[in-house]
């Protein structure tokens, strides 16, 4: 489950290495990148929840086993599209097969673990989430930059196709059976429809709206998933008086911890992926970096991230209740010394690492505390619907990061004559403040305590 996990978190990074080349070889524009990137994240946090509840309703095996074979047939026509528009859909598609697989992984945990062996179980799956970054940067630097009997980046989504048959063979054999809750119950067609229509009205404008010089419907549209929100919570609440199955239990919300839970986690991820998905075309579009290069340039931040995200528990009981705050104010320092240290068009020197060091070990000491709260006060009954709501809210965090911060480092770049390294350093300080700030927020949550 975790290797599975470790792909479909792999996909998310390999394609910031390859936007730039992606972006050369098929003309696309800045908008179309953008949805190259993050198309996949909109599907995969739309869908997230509603994989949950398949899980839970027809078994979790099936849904893994779904998930992944249709994760590993997109991957495949990702890496034979044609056309900017083609690799979208597709993009898309991967999505879709990462929402049914990806909430089993939680579930699975809270169902089969308790006590000690949750604790460790969620520091691995964690730390996957990390390597799975840091691999991603890597591996996409490596197969961009090896152009594979001249694959390209095609490599950087072909790749997953072997892994994913050897995965499909392999899960059918180890994976508990299990045949889920679907007698009597339904799925919540309405809830999807209004929180899918929500979040895709909330990131569409986000993605698309720079370029266009935010017209009118984007405008609209932001307005609109406000309501289709509010519409969802209140439908959801009413259906679960009358005693119906909702894609998000409202008693889950009210559990100790959950609401601040969500907060810090989609701050986490914001800065994460906005962080890197900046840094990276920086790197590439400003200074000139090969793709090898630049992903192992950026690999110190997600290792810091998974050793970090292993050994917090073992240190002192004293320092626990800090670590969040710590944790958050420790990535504000990162994102600001990553800035400052590439400013003017350098390569950054020693302090730059020092810099990527520090905001991975600092995201992750805001993430794994925070999780591991969360998840302490879910019963079993409620692991489905406590999974799709963190691993919505983690990919949700991903999907404003890149939409968010990729369209403030690409509307500075645009701002600034000549386009070059000087120009492309200056967005990305400008980015650096925003992402601090967005982590002194999650700071100031992290010295809230959660209600008993």
């Amino acid at each position: 489950m975790l290797t599975a996990q470790f792909m479909a978190v792999l996909d998310v990074f390999i394609v910031n290495v390859a936007a730039p080349t992606v972006r050369t070889e098929l003309h696309a524009s800045g908008s179309a990148l953008q949805l190259i990137v993050a198309g996949y994240t909109i599907t995969y946090a739309v869908l997230l929840i509603t994989g949950a509840r398949l899980g839970d309703l027809f078994g979790h095996r099936r849904a893994v086993l779904g998930g992944l074979a249709l994760f590993t047939a997109a991957s495949l026509a990702c890496g034979l599209a044609q056309s900017g528009g083609q690799l979208i859909a597709f993009r898309m598609v991967q999505g879709a097969g990462a929402a049914l697989l990806v909430p089993q992984v939680l579930s699975l945990i809270q169902r089969h673990f308790t006590g000690e062996a949750r604790t460790r179980a969620l520091g691995l799956y964690s730390a996957t989430l990390a390597v799975g970054a840091a691999a991603g940067q890597v591996l996409g630097g490596l197969l961009v930059g090896a152009d594979l009997f001249g694959t390209g980046w095609r490599a950087a989504f072909l790749v997953n196709v072997p892994v994913g048959v050897a995965l499909l063979v392999l899960g059918r054999g180890t994976l508990p059976a299990d045949t889920g809750r679907a007698a009597g119950r339904r799925l919540d067609l309405v809830g999807l429809v209004l929180l899918a229509g929500s979040v895709s009205l909330l990131t569409v404008p986000l993605v698309l709206g720079q370029e266009q010089d935010w017209p009118l419907w984007s405008w609209l549209c932001l307005a609109s998933s406000v309501v289709l929100l509010v519409l969802f919570c209140g439908y959801e609440s009413a259906l679960a008086r009358r005693g119906g199955a909702p894609l998000i239990v409202p008693r889950v919300l009210r559990l100790p911890g959950i609401g601040l839970a969500v907060l810090r986690v989609l701050a986490v991820m914001a800065v994460n992926a906005g962080y890197l998905f900046a840094l990276t075309l920086h790197l590439q579009s400003g200074l000139g970096d090969g793709p090898l290069r630049a992903g192992l340039t950026v690999a110190p931040t997600a290792v810091a991230f998974g050793v970090v995200g292993l050994t917090w528990r073992r240190w002192p009981a004293r320092w626990q209740r800090a670590l969040i705050p710590a944790g958050f104010g420790l990535a504000a320092a990162g994102a600001l010394g990553t800035g400052l240290a590439l400013r003017g068009g350098g390569d950054g020197g020693a302090g730059l690492y020092l810099a990527f060091v520090a905001i991975g070990a600092g995201l992750s000491l805001a993430f794994g505390p925070t999780l591991t709260g969360a998840l302490a006060t879910v019963r079993p009954e409620d692991a489905a619907h406590a999974s799709g709501l963190l691993t919505t809210v983690t990919q949700l965090g991903m999907l404003i990061g890149v939409a968010g911060f990729g369209t403030l480092f690409l509307a500075r770049v645009e701002s600034l004559r000549p386009p070059g390294a000087y120009s492309s350093s200056d967005a990305l300080l400008s980015c650096a403040y925003a992402l601090a700030a967005v982590a002194v927020v999650g700071a100031v949550s992290g010295l809230v305590r959660r209600r008993r």
